[in-house]
């Protein structure tokens, strides 16, 4: 170990000698050539023109040999974005306990593959459990909030017997990355109303597929989501939804909002609001439900396709830049998953927590 500290600044000399060296050959040229050659101490007309174009060409390599060592740390710098961004927003499954599945997003920010938008689907003894989400903002200033409910998510879903506790689990996740990033922004004035991080807020949609198709939903100001099937594109439900996380606490009871069924063969679309907010040069919104009828029209409905042509009929209709985050979710139900037998259901209460109070909100007192 210790041997292996002591030689990484010895390579990394010798990288930044390598990358140097032509350079400084280069320039060594060209002061030789100005100082030595007979033809650069001529003040003909001819020879200032042989010496203007020995120093371009040296500036012109100078030049390519700079860009080229960009284009490689650039390079370098978005495989390790991609990576990070892969490990944080991770692609779903094909196919997760006789569902299949899909998901496409598109980040208000150039060249990220990732913003505000958050989605995951995890098969476990439950059922299939979906979170999609959205950061009150966008792009890469609102990662720190996806990576704290995204990984709250992870967790409570194979620890939680029940939805509902899941919510609580990422209401109170929430809370304490939003607690901790008052702290360290506003020493003073911790959650005030005043500060901006006490504006911060994230709907939440989540829903638990279990194997004999039986669907509930929670949702926390996003979106329902649209089912595809026979009797067309509909919303899930248009049931009233609660507030966004952050804000304002949870009920002391909740309940699903939605409890029904996902059929075989039917799908689930689930999508950021900024699906429906996007709009083209004359201020139209996206007709998101004209575009799924679209696409359920084969028959069976793929959810690579449904994905596709959203995505793609968005950058048609804000023209290649939409203002807003926007991700897509599909799930359809393949009809195999009651043969697989029921899965074992836990006890109804949530795993215990600490109470919590307004003074969890409270900034760090100042050493006497």
């Amino acid at each position: 170990m210790i041997r292996l500290k002591a030689r990484a600044p010895t390579r990394r000399g010798m990288r930044r000698a390598r990358a140097l060296a032509l350079p400084t050959l280069w320039g060594g040229a060209a002061i030789l050539y100005k100082l030595v050659c007979p033809l650069a101490q001529r003040n003909g007309f001819g020879a200032r023109i042989v010496t203007c174009a020995v120093f371009f060409a040296v500036g012109t390599g100078l030049m390519i040999h700079v860009r080229r060592a960009l284009l490689r740390e650039l390079r370098q710098a978005r495989r390790v974005a991609g990576a990070a961004q892969s490990v944080l927003l991770r692609p779903p499954p094909a196919r997760l306990d006789g569902l299949l599945v899909a998901a496409g997003q598109l980040s208000a920010d150039r060249g990220a593959a990732i913003g505000g938008d958050l989605y995951e689907a995890i098969a476990t003894e439950h059922g299939v459990r979906v979170v999609m989400g959205d950061v009150r903002g966008h792009g890469l200033a609102a990662l720190a909030t996806v990576a704290a409910v995204l990984g709250s998510f992870r967790e409570a879903v194979h620890d939680e017997p029940e939805l509902g506790c899941v919510l609580r689990r990422l209401d109170r996740a929430l809370d304490r990355h939003l607690s901790e990033r008052a702290r360290a922004e506003h020493p003073s004035a911790g959650r005030d109303p005043d500060t901006p991080v006490a504006e911060e807020f994230v709907t939440v949609l989540l829903l638990e597929i279990r194997r004999d198709g039986q669907l509930r939903a929670f949702s926390c100001g996003h979106p329902w989501p649209y089912r595809l099937g026979d009797h067309g594109v509909q919303p899930l439900t248009r049931a009233e939804p609660l507030p966004p996380l952050g804000p304002f606490p949870l009920p002391r009871e909740v309940d699903p909002a939605f409890r029904g069924r996902l059929l075989p063969g039917e799908s689930l679309v689930l999508y950021t609001d900024g699906a429906e907010d996007a709009r083209d040069a004359q201020g139209r919104f996206f007709p998101l439900p004209n575009i799924l009828t679209e696409a359920a029209r084969d028959d069976p409905v793929s959810p690579q396709t449904v994905v596709r042509t959203v995505l793609t009929s968005l950058l048609r209709h804000t023209a290649g830049t939409p203002t807003d985050d926007i991700a897509v979710l599909v799930l359809r139900n393949e009809g195999e998953r009651a043969k697989r037998g029921a899965p074992s259901r836990g006890a109804g209460n949530c795993a215990a927590d600490p109470p919590h109070s307004a003074a969890d909100n409270a900034p760090l007192a100042a050493p006497p």
